[in-house]
């Protein structure tokens, strides 16, 4: 049986057109990119051209190495056409500076003298019955001047609430300081007959609890506070032995001390911001409403709770605060005086 011969392919006479479009293609790319390249953005350009001009211009920022055998030439100024200017000072002699210095001192020191020379005066007017009965005593000191009161006519024994009559002795005294810018130091001082209630374990709470009572009367009454502290000394710096009745009085006391500025650079190591109108209100201090007793300490010991238990009706006694709160302040107080009578039966209070 004979083969089928195989149909003769026909033969493509259109293959060059395949190898044409690839050639036309490479050459369109080409034309495309010299055109780019002919394309020069001006601003770009010269932009680039300054920059490469001041690279290669600029004075050398390093020294030139020192070869062997060569002369040391004289370094090359970075900025040669600017000078140092000098500028004559003044001179100062010491003893000028010192003597101006003094003059300062000197004056401020007789501006402090004036003002403690007349609260002196304005304090012994205003309290001449109390201290005739030896009750109250006023004085200069190296600290300044001290105002020292009998704590019989303040305090109740064994309390830290100041007394109705007292009110106006304090009164009066805040009176006299409250105008001049020195700072007041308020000490509390006990006898060394032992201490322990519910409110004051010892008599360290108890001095430092009345001077505090004298602090916030002061600040209701217009001191400034930024210039008091209160500090309680306890039994630890008698005036008198508490071997004798008279000395242990003498021993409770209460003492104002109106701080000279000597004695305030002195005593006061710590620098602190000068406490200026526009200071207190960065610190949101109302300048017209002093601040008032907000803290309570935290007692560990139980709380004796009278038997017929704290009437809801509490008469308000006492100084409430100017906070806004008077009334639950003056509660508390009422409260812990509660406190204090039902702790004092269990033993003798100083």
């Amino acid at each position: 049986m004979a083969r089928k011969k195989k149909p003769e392919e026909h033969e493509n006479h259109e293959r060059w057109l395949v190898s044409y479009a690839d050639f036309i293609t490479l050459l369109f790319a080409f034309f495309v990119v010299m055109y780019s390249l002919s394309s020069v953005n001006e601003g770009k350009y010269r932009v680039l051209s300054d920059s490469l001009v001041a690279a290669f211009e600029d004075a050398p920022q390093s020294l030139r190495p020192i070869q062997i055998g060569d002369p040391i030439k004289a370094l090359p100024s970075i900025f040669p056409d600017s000078r140092p200017q000098l500028k004559t000072v003044p001179e100062v002699k010491p003893e000028a500076a010192q003597e101006k210095r003094l003059q300062q001192e000197g004056q401020g020191g007789q501006r402090d003298r004036q003002n403690l020379n007349k609260m002196q005066k304005q304090l012994e007017n205003s309290l001449g019955p109390m201290i005739e009965r030896d009750l109250i005593s006023v004085k200069r000191t190296a600290k300044g001047l001290e105002v020292e009161i009998n704590s019989s006519i303040l305090f109740d024994s064994g309390k830290a609430l100041i007394q109705a009559k007292a009110v106006s002795v304090l009164t009066g005294i805040a009176a006299s300081i409250k105008s001049f810018p020195n700072a007041v130091q308020v000490e509390g001082y006990t006898d060394n007959i032992p201490i322990e209630t519910f409110a004051y374990p010892s008599n360290w709470e108890l001095s430092a609890g009345r001077a505090s009572s004298v602090v916030h009367l002061f600040s209701d009454e217009g001191v400034d506070p930024f210039r008091m502290s209160a500090i309680g000394y306890g039994e630890f710096r008698p005036v008198a032995l508490n071997t004798t009745a008279e000395g242990r009085e003498r021993n409770r006391r209460v003492v104002v001390v109106i701080m000279s500025e000597a004695a305030s650079k002195l005593y006061d190591n710590e620098q602190v911001i000068e406490i200026t109108p526009a200071s207190k209100r960065l610190q949101n201090i109302d300048l017209d409403e002093p601040p008032s007793l907000i803290e309570v300490p935290i007692m560990t010991s139980t709380v004796p709770v009278p038997e017929q238990g704290f009437p809801e009706g509490l008469p308000l006694r006492g100084r409430g605060g100017s906070s806004g709160n008077a009334d639950e302040q003056d509660r508390l107080m009422t409260i812990m005086e509660i406190v204090d009578e039902a702790a004092d039966t269990q033993g003798e209070t100083p």
